[in-house]
């Protein structure tokens, strides 16, 4: 009996994706005995045409990572979902766009014309730029279409399932491996994370207050956080009251707050949005009657890059989606 044929593509993203499959280590013998991987380019040698000669659905899964804010990425995409039975957004950048996400801060021209000119390590006297035609000698190279936008996954082809993180767990990857050749899967457009935010299942929940306040904020540099305490309740900025669980508290653990890499839970729209409320709910005030609004901004004003920290990981995916 033939195995399933399994494919991974990497789109706009770190590249850390790719290393969680790495880190499969030995269980990722256990994946190669159960399917075919068919393609994976930025390991082995597939070409584009060797998916182009498949019949349509003939893929069983293909994890695709990454954002899509090329035209190539787009056409990639596009053909994956053709060839394939399932298709899984696969970490942070796919699911609700990711750290390439925050590039929607910018336009396509100003990102451009910093990388390329007015960065302190650019050398470059003509001050070119790329473009996506350039003839050179009669001959005639192009260059993927940079987007003004970058999108999710799910924003460019249908999605059958979401897998989260900065990068997907091993286990969760491993599991959802496992469910695909079961034939165990919940119903489509599921996240294949638990629905509890990291809350519920942090090691230092028991530390928490059961009436917490912020009087004061502060950032990771500017205190020794201890590392059984609560991080709201030092005053540090934790996303972890909104975030779905299933990382393994990796952060939390290194001692570091959440940031949100698994986005959110199930039944909340815009991460960033929840998030901020969230924070702002906790901010404490001596005496709501007599505190001025003033009081109050200037104590959010020393959350450096709101923007940036609340959609770190979700712009793309937001009701902002991207600066106007």
């Amino acid at each position: 009996m033939a195995k399933p044929k399994v494919a991974f593509y990497w789109c706009a993203s770190c590249g850390g994706c790719e290393e969680a499959i790495v880190d499969l280590a030995e269980d990722i013998l256990k994946v190669v005995e159960a399917v075919d991987i068919v393609f994976w380019p930025v390991a082995m040698d597939f070409k584009k045409k060797d998916v182009e000669a498949m019949e349509d659905g003939e893929i069983a899964l293909a994890f695709i990572n990454g954002a899509i804010r090329t035209d190539e990425q787009k056409e990639m995409v596009e053909l994956l979902r053709r060839k394939s039975g399932l298709v899984v957004a696969f970490g942070s950048c796919a699911h609700p766009g990711g750290i390439p996400g925050l590039g929607n801060f910018h336009t396509r021209e100003s990102i451009l014309e910093r990388t390329y000119r007015t960065t302190q390590s650019t050398v470059n006297p003509g001050e070119v730029l790329p473009r996506t035609v350039t003839e050179i000698d009669d001959i005639q190279l192009t260059l993927p279409k940079f987007w003004n936008t970058v999108h999710t996954l799910d924003q460019v082809i249908d999605v059958d399932y979401y897998l989260p993180g900065c990068a997907p767990p091993t286990d969760l990857i491993m599991d959802a491996v496992t469910a695909v050749l079961e034939g165990n899967l919940p119903e489509k457009g599921a996240v294949l994370a638990p629905s509890k935010t990291l809350c519920d299942t942090c090691p230092r929940s028991d530390s928490k207050p059961e009436m917490l306040r912020i009087k004061d904020l502060k950032r990771p540099q500017e205190i020794l956080a201890d590392p059984e305490k609560c991080f709201l309740e030092e005053g540090l900025i934790c996303l972890g009251l909104a975030t779905r669980s299933g990382c393994g508290e990796r952060c939390i653990n290194a001692n570091m707050p959440c940031r949100g890499c698994f986005g959110p839970v199930d039944g909340a729209h815009d991460f960033g949005a929840k998030a901020l409320s969230a924070i702002a709910s906790l901010i404490e005030v001596d005496d709501e009657e007599n505190t001025s609004i003033d009081e109050i901004q200037e104590l959010l004003r020393t959350i450096a890059d709101p923007a940036g920290l609340f959609y770190m990981y979700s712009l793309p995916s937001s009701e902002l989606r991207r600066s106007r």
